[in-house]
């Protein structure tokens, strides 16, 4: 079912038409897939990366693929769906592009030990899977926007959050539910179980039925009438690459001085060599911004480098508020992917053998919690977030998930039943719907439609960075202080999330009322 609009293209009021739910459904739903393949992804590598001889000092080494795509990936990939218009589409031939190479990745991942390195085979893929992930998925966070008008906004994320809920909840419980059915959940020393085998590659073909549905169901509305639409709109907007013009050297000189202090401190140290990559990480992001000013001042015409550059060095107010919600939002969740697993298995089952039947019943037992938690998440973007953003506002009802979610985190640290888990993870999933929810409703109505791709993807920086310090430094820091115990990650993890939590203190959203926001 295509998005109907009007036999002239654009209504007399310019105003976007409101959307039913099945029209809402249609745009989200390749979402369900996406978030299918990115739960297969954090559910289970870090359970394959120990079949295949990681150790668990290795991990965050071998996880540093996942964030580090993004960050290249989602700035690229906004910039060129905002130019991106053909007969396929603004948005929709990223979709599809994303889908083919994330199916691929899906269902090579299980034979990965067939080859003659099957460590350093399953690290590329994952490499090329979070990669394509992010294809397929930093444009349809600007699909809502293009989309929906401003009174929709939190509706639509809403809606997309329950799919990204209900694909989660599929691709973690799926292979405690082979398993159920008599689907072997144990291997042989360096092989993949086949209840994670079987998961993967189901999750191949769901994803790209998935989101190929909402390629083929929606319609985009053409450049002519998008640019109807904005005139309409009171936006934030950066001062671009003719604000980049009149910057100075020093920030750039400053990136390079702090990547060089980061690369130099290694050694004297003893840092992991992890770190190496985030001293690399500071450098090349000031080269970057040298050269962009330098671009700019010579009055070289913009191009995607200096757009790039100067968009992040000159965001709205409301996104740069936002992001330091956000660092410390996903800094927990990248905790949680690389640790929960073996934590359960650790400290609840009493096993850290790979081969084990304790630890595996560990690792399933994880991924039905981890179902709880995105069921809970799917519920609460429907039922909760909505009724809760209409009392107190969508900036409060973050915070509010926020500290909900601190004290899930701070169950594990406390408790030792593993059925206790299931409370936490009710806590977290609150957390969780307003994370992927609120602060893209809060933007999404303040941000010009035109760069609406680029600056969600810049956004998203502000997801991935996090992710690389954690799999940068988190490792030096627990083998320094907390070798062999996992667990007071959790503590990490609630600290950052009460942060985060604090930091929406500063969020004002403008025009909303002390009754909230309107929902569709």
């Amino acid at each position: 079912m295509a998005i109907a609009r009007s036999a002239g293209g654009v209504t007399s009021t310019r105003q976007k038409p409101q959307l039913g739910w099945m029209s809402l459904a249609n745009m989200s739903f390749g979402f369900f897939g996406i978030q299918i393949g990115f739960v297969l992804q954090n559910g289970n590598m870090s359970r394959i990366f120990q079949t295949l001889g990681a150790s668990m000092d290795d991990l965050p080494a071998l996880w540093v693929a996942a964030p580090l795509t993004g960050l290249i990936v989602q700035p690229i990939i906004g910039h060129l769906s905002d130019k991106t218009w053909n007969r396929f589409g603004r948005r929709r031939p990223y979709f599809m592009t994303g889908a083919l190479f994330s199916a691929i990745s899906l269902f090579l991942m299980p034979i990965a030990p067939a080859f003659a390195a099957p460590l350093l085979f399953a690290a590329m893929l994952l490499w090329i899977l979070d990669a394509s992930l992010n294809i397929a998925m930093e444009p349809f966070r600007a699909f809502v926007g293009d989309m929906l008008s401003k009174s929709q906004h939190a509706t639509g994320y809403a809606v997309q959050t329950a799919f990204i809920g209900a694909g989660a909840v599929v691709a973690a419980i799926f292979p405690w539910l082979l398993a159920q059915f008599g689907v072997s959940n144990t291997a042989a020393d360096g092989q993949i179980p086949d209840t994670v085998r079987w998961s993967f590659w189901a999750g191949s073909f769901a994803l790209f039925s998935a989101i190929a549905w909402t390629v083929i169901t929606v319609k985009e509305y053409s450049p002519e009438e998008m640019a109807a639409f904005e005139e309409e709109r009171d936006v934030e907007d950066s001062a671009g690459i003719e604000g980049l013009a009149a910057k100075g050297f020093i920030s750039p000189a400053l990136w390079l001085a702090a990547g060089a202090l980061v690369t130099l401190s290694v050694a004297p140290l003893g840092l992991e060599k992890e770190i190496f990559l985030l001293g690399g990480l500071l450098a090349t992001y000031g080269v970057l911004s040298a050269i962009g000013i330098s671009m700019a001042k010579q009055g070289k015409a913009a191009n995607m480098l200096s757009s790039i550059v100067g968009d992040f060095s000159g965001m709205p107010e409301t996104m740069k508020r936002l992001a330091l919600v956000q660092f410390f939002s996903w800094s927990a969740l990248f905790i949680m992917w690389i640790y929960s697993g073996p934590i359960v298995s650790q400290y609840f089952y009493g096993s850290t053998d790979p081969t084990s039947e304790a630890y595996n019943a560990g690792a399933n037992w994880w991924n039905v919690i981890y179902t709880v938690q995105n069921g809970v998440a799917a519920i609460a973007a429907l039922l909760v977030l909505p009724w809760l953003s209409g009392k107190i506002g969508k900036a409060k009802t973050h915070m509010t998930c926020l500290l909900l979610g601190a004290l899930g985190f701070f169950g594990y640290f406390v408790l030792r039943d593993p059925n206790l888990l299931i409370i936490c993870e009710v806590l977290k999933g609150i957390a969780w719907a307003s994370i992927l929810a609120m602060p893209y409703a809060i933007l999404a109505s303040s941000l010009p439609q035109r760069k609406l791709g680029i600056y969600m993807g810049l956004f998203n920086v502000f997801i991935v960075v996090p992710q690389l310090l954690v799999a940068t430094v988190m490792g030096s820091v627990m083998l320094a202080f907390f070798p062999g115990e996992p667990i007071w990650t959790m503590l990490f993890a609630a600290a950052s999330w009460t942060i985060a939590a604090l930091a929406m203190l500063r969020v004002q959203v403008p025009g909303e009322t002390t009754g909230g926001t309107t929902y569709a």
